[in-house]
């Protein structure tokens, strides 16, 4: 096994055993895991990335903001870029809602290109998740908010890896089909 590897599979474990009493919004309330592990996944079979770093910081994306894990927790056990990166595209829930979700769209073009891609990856497999099983009880016009919404986040994030540009394009496409938003 190589180290790379086994890092990864530390990682994986590490955000397991934090989001294991989680569940996706979805109808079949899906381990929370199951989100990190599909965004890391696409980075790096449709994105292409091989940066480990990247790839970690993926797994625990949403550790910070949806646990009690703290961000030097991240850094003192997968090193501090990694903590940089989760630091980076984490929200501040102390604030409310509305206003994070406009601040993803206001710092989405000053981000890193790391966090750039890890932003797209993750709104990609959120519209998947909703066009497959949206969250209960979320109707056509909160759908469509969402999209609208994650394009104008992913505006501010494309240029720095082409095949997730063209993915989000081809995945935004297909849901805006699926639920009749033309």
């Amino acid at each position: 096994m190589t180290c790379n590897t086994a890092y990864l599979l530390q990682v994986a474990r590490f955000a397991a055993d934090r989001h294991r009493d989680q569940r996706r919004k979805d109808a079949v309330a899906a381990p929370y895991i199951n989100h990190p592990l599909a965004v890391a996944e696409l980075l790096a079979v449709d994105g292409g990335v091989v940066d480990i770093r990247l790839l970690a910081a993926a797994l625990l994306h949403d550790t910070v903001e949806d646990t009690d894990t703290r961000l030097d927790e991240i850094s003192q056990q997968f090193g501090a870029e990694v903590g940089e990166l989760v630091a980076e595209v984490t929200d501040d829930k102390r604030l409310p809602k509305s206003r994070r979700k406009e601040l993803q769209i206001e710092t989405a073009p000053y981000k890193s290109e790391r966090a750039k891609q890890l932003k797209i990856a993750d709104k990609i497999c959120n519209i998947r998740d909703i066009d497959a099983d949206s969250p209960v009880g979320w109707n056509l016009e909160r759908k469509a908010q969402y999209l609208q919404w994650a394009v104008r986040v992913v505006d501010g994030c494309r240029g720095v890896n082409p095949d997730l540009d063209q993915l989000f394009e081809e995945t935004i496409a297909k849901a805006r089909q699926r639920l009749g938003l033309g």
